[in-house]
């Protein structure tokens, strides 16, 4: 059959059945999708990093969009709108707040980089097409070397003197975002130099000296002042946000708790897990000591060129088990188009274990090219069962299956994604199947606990940092004691934790998304308001919003009726 014919057969058998309002009935859906697509354009336009520019326009857009909105505020809303209208109210103020948080966290470093705006000057100055005296700019980059000399020969006083000095943490931020100074500099120059030989001829000299100099000052801070070394990595130092933002990340994820509260649950959950890693060390033979049992665990490794046939049959074997037990519809399409990729070097830094990466799980494993030590930590961390516990994560019923789906059914919420639905959806999958009896015994129990205890010292090594309350060195040994990691692995994972390219609350949210869908499960499932599968489904067509209005969602739906094959749209 045509590939056309296929997809419209399925597009017919998909659409069968239905009680649930069709996207096309949600008045919202428009206004999400050009908010997205404008969104998107401004973005892409007002790219200059950390500008006051940039800032004041997206905080006018946000504001404009949110007066926008008000006009479905005294429609009549059916349940579909009321989850899209809500999920816009808060997006849309919660932007707004984000930006005034990240103006106050470049403030902070205007003492390190009075020039900033005089770089960021030249550029937006270009970009408006405004004519260009080659001549006077020549002049500002001269005196904006003199500035950089000028605030650099203050520390280095300062330092001589044994004088107050900026934190690390300021330090390093100051010197990332130099460094992004650096690359809006050079891409100024270059959009003049040689189209406009007299503008080479007057600033070639003062440009090439303010970019050594911007290069050495950026150096100055991280080794100075941040702890760089040279040759090495980078050190540990991230960027605590304080508790009253991450009281602004909690309302606008609609969470009902406080940083308190979190650290709590994950307490808790750290109880559970302690108990069920003890009755597994028994049942191996190693008493209460369970650290002996995860040792012997992590020496059942395959040898090396054989670990990604290892996650490609245990990636099938969890789609089997899932498929022989109705949990959820996994779509012909989904099935096939998965596949295993090996990590480099680099990657393995911030990744020592896997990560999804749309349609590929990525697989670390020891390289030839690494040192002895990590490569044999590595092997350790990546054994037979730590592995089989985190494929059926990352692909099939985890991320491939959600994201697969997200792409499909109410994709206009991909707008409002939050990691507690996203990692909670996959979290939730391991806490189902150890209920189910998916574990073959008590190694792979203690590889399953094994991600289960890493997911609540997630969330108190992560809700610690940015309380000022744990230091990365100390995250690193709480992973090391309380969970079992190796040194390489644990380091790798704060790493990443407090690098910035993840929101805040990013580490909470396995284990607090986890437990909200299985609360979600017990009220519907255990309630006998829906079947398992219909659950997983309906699930999954809601989108990758907050599991709050996930439930509030779930909650309108019509019981449907008995041996129905009814999609949830």
């Amino acid at each position: 059959m045509p590939a056309s014919l296929v997809a419209l057969s399925l597009l017919l058998l998909t659409s069968s059945n239905q009680t649930m309002p069709r996207q096309t009935d949600n008045r919202l859906v428009p206004f999400i999708d050009r908010l997205r697509t404008d969104l998107d354009e401004l973005r892409s336009f007002y790219d200059l990093p950390t500008s006051a520019e940039t800032s004041s326009r997206m905080d006018s857009f946000f504001a404009g969009e949110g007066q926008a909105l008000q006009a479905f505020a005294g429609l009549k809303r059916n349940s579909e709108e009321e989850v899209d209208y809500a999920l816009s109210d808060k997006f849309l103020s919660y932007r707004r707040k984000q930006i005034e948080i990240e103006l106050g966290k470049v403030k902070e470093t205007e003492a390190l980089l009075p020039f900033a705006g005089e770089i960021l000057a030249l550029e937006t100055d270009r970009r408006k097409l405004l004519p260009i005296d080659e001549e006077k700019a020549a002049d500002k980059l001269t005196q904006i070397a003199k500035d950089v000399k000028a605030v650099r020969e203050s520390l280095q006083k300062a330092i001589d003197s044994k004088g107050k000095l900026p934190s690390a943490v300021l330090a390093d931020r100051s010197a990332k975002r130099l460094d992004r100074l650096n690359q809006t500099l050079d891409f100024w120059f270059k959009q003049y130099d040689g189209f406009n030989p007299l503008f080479s001829w007057w600033t070639k000299k003062p440009y090439d000296a303010l970019a050594t100099s911007l290069r050495d000052y950026s150096k100055f801070l991280k080794e100075k002042l941040a702890g760089y070394r040279e040759g090495e990595d980078p050190p540990l130092i991230g960027d605590p946000i304080g508790r009253e933002a991450l009281l602004v990340d909690i309302d606008a994820e609609m969470l009902d708790k406080s940083p308190e509260d979190l650290l709590k649950m994950a307490d808790e959950e750290f109880v559970w897990c302690e108990k069920e890693i003890k009755a597994a060390s028994r049942q191996m033979g190693f008493g209460d000591d369970w650290k002996k049992a995860m040792e012997k665990v992590k020496s059942l490794h395959v040898q090396p060129g054989e670990q990604d046939q290892l996650v490609a049959a245990q990636a099938k074997e969890a789609i089997k088990y899932v498929e022989d037990h109705d949990l959820v519809t996994i779509e012909p399409l989904c099935k096939e188009t998965w596949r295993v990729e090996m990590l480099n070097q680099e990657t393995q830094k911030v990744l020592p274990f896997a990560v999804y990466l749309g349609q590929r799980m990525g697989v670390s494993f020891p390289l030839s090219t690494q040192d002895h030590e990590t490569k044999e930590m590595s092997l350790r961390g990546n054994n037979e069962h730590f592995t089989r516990a985190i494929t059926f994560h990352e692909l099939i019923p985890g991320h491939h299956l959600q994201g697969y789906m997200a792409e499909r059914y109410n994709s206009h919420r991909r707008l409002f994604s939050t990691p507690f639905l996203v990692e909670g959806w996959a979290l939730y999958w391991e806490m189902l199947l150890w209920d189910l009896g998916f574990p073959r015994g008590p190694e792979d129990k203690i590889g399953m606990l094994f991600w289960r205890m890493h997911r609540c010292a997630r969330i108190i090594v992560s809700l610690k940092f940015h309380l000022g309350q744990m230091k990365p060195t100390e995250m690193i040994d709480f992973l090391v004691d309380r969970v079992g990691h190796e040194r390489f692995t644990a380091t790798s994972e704060v790493r990443r934790f407090i690098g910035g390219d993840y929101s805040p609350l990013y580490q909470c949210a396995y284990m607090i998304g986890g437990l909200q869908i299985r609360e979600l499960k017990k009220e519907l499932v255990d309630g006998k308001k829906m079947s398992l599968k219909e659950f997983h489904d309906a699930v999954l067509h809601s989108g990758p919003i907050p599991i709050k209005w996930i439930g509030n969602r779930l909650r309108h739906m019509e019981s449907p009726a008995k041996g129905s094959n009814r999609r949830y749209l």
